[in-house]
């Protein structure tokens, strides 16, 4: 993490138990990020926190060490969870419970992890043998309640992460069903962490929350300050040379290619394993476990090139991604900063190259009011345009949602703004 990410407020000046800072300092975490900074001592002093900020800035640890002060002073229940923290996404689900199971490995709390596609049983026999903290998303977590598995009249801290991702799932409702059988909010810390603090978001939380404080960590830059960024003005049909020929003549060591529908990934995918670049796809309709395999491959650098929807646009936490190349630009402005979001984190550096083709052109202009600046645009040079045959096309065997989402599995009240 680079220094000049960090403030001067460190963590063991903080009230936070011992066991919490072990595994802290383990984790190699010694300053706080300015989120941390701002939300940690108003969180640890018992009052509920309303926070924004840029992706990749340390919300995640920020929710979880308060959460674990809370339960270590008070007593644990056998059988039902007294904390519970909701995510949007299966991935970014995964990721809190990773961060979870390091951040407090010395505290002894019993820390599980629920969501749609995958492990039915297996998740069920957990919940039903009883936790102190429930991570998950709303369509798991509300079937295995409706199950009377737990209940959640002892929940002394509840945590929504990305909220406005919430909203645009369609998740809402779900999450006002699982709020109202909570304790009150004067009983519980209530945290929530999300990318923009929009209205809605604002309002859900003074509707479910004790007088949170808001907290947003002020930015020059809409994006991150470390990412560099430029656009190639391409037609539709130089598109894929100009990808292939980026691969072969730039250092892109670790690249995710984002575009803005799964018919989009599979071709591209296609034409990158046709013409010897390895890369792996993730997209809405690619198995849960299969997702998390390809993601763990390229989190370890066995596959370089990540292929993606916007499925993976937000709380994922990838190190060391160089590159985001928007091959389409989305239709949300708020998308774009999500998906530049994934280089350049935690203080590092990246690059991001977007595309401007015929067809998602109209996008820019949109994008530039939002971030507040021009983006550089550069020629496209002919060395730049591959030759490719349509021959090198490799068909991808299509993937089918898992039949596994039995039960209520997290797309039952989906409503997704667009196909992805």
């Amino acid at each position: 993490m680079s220094k000049h990410h960090l403030t001067q407020v460190t963590f063991d000046s903080l009230v936070i138990d011992p066991e919490i800072l072990q595994g802290i300092h383990e984790a190699g975490f010694y300053n706080c990020t300015p989120i941390q900074a701002l939300s940690l001592p108003i969180a640890l002093a018992g009052h509920d926190v309303a926070g924004q900020a840029q992706t990749g800035t340390g919300k995640t640890a920020a929710f979880l060490i308060a959460v674990f002060q809370r339960l270590l002073g008070t007593e644990p229940d056998p059988s039902h969870p007294r904390a519970v923290i909701l995510a949007p996404t299966r991935e970014l689900a995964v990721q809190i419970h990773k961060d979870a199971e390091v951040l407090g490995k010395h505290c002894g709390l019993r820390i599980g992890l629920v969501y749609g596609g995958s492990d039915y049983e297996k998740q069920r026999e957990m919940v039903k043998a009883g936790l102190d903290v429930l991570i998950g998303t709303p369509g798991r977590l509300i079937d295995f309640h409706k199950q009377h598995l737990f209940n959640l009249n002892h929940v002394q801290a509840v945590v929504l992460d990305e909220a406005d991702r919430m909203f645009d799932l369609g998740f809402i409702k779900d999450i006002r069903f699982l709020l109202r059988r909570m304790p009150p909010p004067h009983k519980r810390l209530g945290m929530l962490f999300s990318a923009t603090l929009s209205y809605r978001v604002t309002e859900l939380a003074y509707e479910h929350m004790n007088n949170p404080r808001s907290l947003v960590v002020e930015t020059e830059n809409v994006t991150a300050d470390r990412v560099l960024e430029c656009a190639y003005m391409v037609a539709n049909e130089e598109k894929i040379p100009l990808l292939i020929g980026l691969m072969r003549h730039s250092e892109l060591s670790r690249t995710i290619v984002f575009v803005n529908t799964k018919r989009t990934a599979d071709k591209v995918w296609g034409y990158l394993e046709g013409n010897g670049i390895p890369a792996a796809i993730l997209s809405g309709d690619v198995p849960q476990q299969k997702r998390l395999s390809l993601l763990k491959k390229f989190q370890q650098g066995e596959v370089k090139v990540l292929v993606a929807t916007d499925v993976a646009a937000r709380g994922l936490h990838i190190p060391d991604v160089s590159h985001v190349i928007n091959y389409d630009l989305p239709d949300d402005c708020e998308d774009y900063v999500h998906r530049v979001g994934r280089t350049a984190r935690a203080g590092a550096s990246g690059d991001a190259i977007s595309f401007v083709c015929e067809t998602h052109a109209f996008s820019l202009p949109d994008i530039e009011a939002f971030i507040r600046h021009k983006i550089p645009v550069k020629p496209v040079e002919g060395r730049l345009l591959a030759e490719i045959s349509r021959d090198s096309l490799v068909r991808r065997e299509a993937f089918h949602p898992s039949q596994e989402r039995r039960g209520g599995g997290d797309t039952r009240r989906r409503q997704p703004r667009r196909s992805a």
